[in-house]
C-alpha cells in the first residue's frame, strides 16, 4: 500500500501497473481533502488512541499508520483502467480491495469505514451525518517481517519458506476463481500481451534503447512459437489471482500472507499460478535472493502437483521483467519524478533480465525436464 518508489519505510507498500501522471478532474476532487487529511493524521480521532499518526502519501492514497491499525484513503483521481474521482467509486473500490485482499489476508483487511460530517461541521467516523469519504481498516503487520525486508537481512528461515508456500498453494487451489483459457485463445493472449509490450516501449518520448527492445521482443516471439504446445496447455490452469505478488507484499506473519491485490481491473490479476510464482521469483532474484525465489516455485509447485516446464517459468519471469521495464519507463511521463536517468536505467535493467530469461527459455524448450531447480541465471 506504498508503492515502491515511496521512500518512507512502511508495512503497507503498494503496487501499481503503470505511472503515467494519473488524472484529476478539479470539479470531482473533494474539496474537504486537506480537512480530512488533517482529520486522519491527528492521534486523538482514532479509537485505539495511538500516541502518533504517521501520514504517508502514495500515487494513488494516502496512509495512516498508527502502530495497531493501517487505514487507507484512496484519491480522487483516474488512471489507465482506475477510475476513483466520485465518492461512490471509492467506496466501490474499497469494497473490492478488501473484498479481494481477504482472500490472501483475511485476518488484515477488516472492513470499510465511513468518514460524516455531523450537523456541526465537524467530521466523525461512521455514517451519523453525510458520508464525506470512505476508508479502508487495516491490521498494520510488522515490517520486519516481510519477505523483502527479511531478505535484506538474510534472515529467512526454512519454515518461513513452508509457511509462504502452503499459504500461497492454498490461495490458488481453494480461493482462486478459475477462468480457463482454451489453448489456442491463452496462446493469443501471450501473443497480444508481447505486441502492447512492445508497442509502449518503442515510444520515442520513452528514450529506450531501441536495440534492447526489439531483442527482447524477437526472443519472446521466438519462444511463443517454438513453446507453442507447453503455453497453451497452460492456459487451462488460469484463475484470477493476486496481480503483483512481489516479496514486499508477502508477509512472513505468522500467520504467513499476501497483500496489496490489485483490485482496480480483474485482467491484471488473471494469470496462470505459474506465472505470479515467476514474477515471485523475478524479484527475489533482483533484491540477491534467486535460491529464494526458486526454493518458492519447486515447493508450490510441487503442492500444486503442477509439474511446471522449465521454459515456461522462464518465459514467464521475462514477460514480467517486460511489464516491469514498463512501468519504470511510464514514470518518465509523469512530472512528479524529475530524475529521469533513475528510470531509463530501472527500465534497461528489466529489460536486460527479460532478454536473459527469455534467451534461457530458448535452451530449455525440447528438453524433457520439468519443474526442478531452474537454470543459474546467467
Amino acid at each position: 500500500m506504498i508503492e515502491p518508489e515511496t521512500k518512507s519505510a512502511s508495512t503497507f507498500r503498494g503496487a501499481h501497473q503503470g505511472n503515467r501522471g494519473g488524472e484529476r478532474d478539479p470539479g470531482v476532487q473533494p474539496q474537504n481533502v486537506p480537512e480530512l487529511l488533517e482529520f486522519l493524521g491527528d492521534p486523538r480521532n482514532h479509537p485505539d488512541r495511538p500516541r502518533r499518526v504517521v501520514v504517508l502519501e502514495t500515487h494513488f492514497a494516502w496512509v495512516f499508520l498508527t502502530g495497531r491499525f493501517a487505514w487507507k484513503m484512496k484519491k480522487a483521481m483516474r488512471q489507465d483502467r482506475m477510475d476513483y474521482r466520485t465518492l461512490a467509486d471509492r467506496e466501490r473500490g474499497c469494497r473490492e480491495e478488501v473484498r479481494l485482499n481477504r482472500r490472501l489476508a483475511p485476518s488484515v483487511y477488516l472492513g470499510v469505514v465511513a468518514l460524516s460530517r455531523g450537523r456541526n461541521g465537524r467530521i466523525a467516523w461512521g455514517r451519523r451525518g453525510t458520508i464525506i469519504e470512505w476508508v479502508i481498516r487495516m491490521r498494520q503487520l510488522p515490517a520486519e517481517r516481510m519477505l523483502d525486508r527479511v531478505l535484506a537481512c538474510r534472515a529467512l528461515r526454512d519454515q518461513d519458506l513452508d509457511a509462504v508456500a502452503r499459504m500461497l498453494a492454498r490461495f490458488y487451489r481453494r480461493r482462486a476463481a478459475r477462468l480457463p483459457f482454451q489453448g489456442r485463445d491463452y496462446l493469443k493472449r501471450l501473443r497480444d500481451r508481447t505486441t502492447e509490450n512492445a508497442r509502449e516501449l518503442r515510444a520515442p518520448d520513452l528514450e529506450l534503447d531501441r536495440r534492447r527492445v526489439d531483442a527482447v521482443i524477437e526472443a519472446q516471439r521466438r519462444v511463443l512459437q517454438r513453446a507453442g504446445p507447453l503455453l497453451a496447455a497452460r492456459g487451462a490452469r488460469v484463475v484470477e489471482g493476486h496481480g503483483d505478488l512481489r516479496p514486499e507484499h508477502v508477509s512472513l506473519g505468522p500467520p504467513a500472507c499476501a497483500i496489496d491485490c490489485l483490485e482496480f481491473d480483474r485482467d491484471l490479476r488473471t494469470f496462470d499460478p505459474a506465472e505470479e510464482l515467476a514474477f515471485l521469483a523475478l524479484e527475489c532474484a533482483r533484491l540477491g535472493a534467486p535460491e529464494t525465489g526458486e526454493a518458492l516455485l519447486r515447493r508450490c509447485c510441487a503442492a500444486l502437483d503442477d509439474p511446471v516446464h522449465p521454459a515456461v517459468l522462464r518465459f514467464y519471469m521475462g514477460q514480467r521483467a517486460l511489464v516491469r521495464a514498463k512501468i519504470a519507463a511510464w514514470h518518465l511521463r509523469d512530472p512528479q519524478f524529475t530524475d529521469r536517468r533513475t528510470w531509463i536505467a530501472r527500465a534497461h535493467s528489466y529489460l536486460d533480465d527479460a532478454l536473459r530469461d527469455s534467451l534461457v527459455a530458448l535452451e530449455l524448450v525440447g528438453r524433457n525436464v520439468h519443474t526442478g531447480r531452474m537454470q543459474a541465471r546467467k
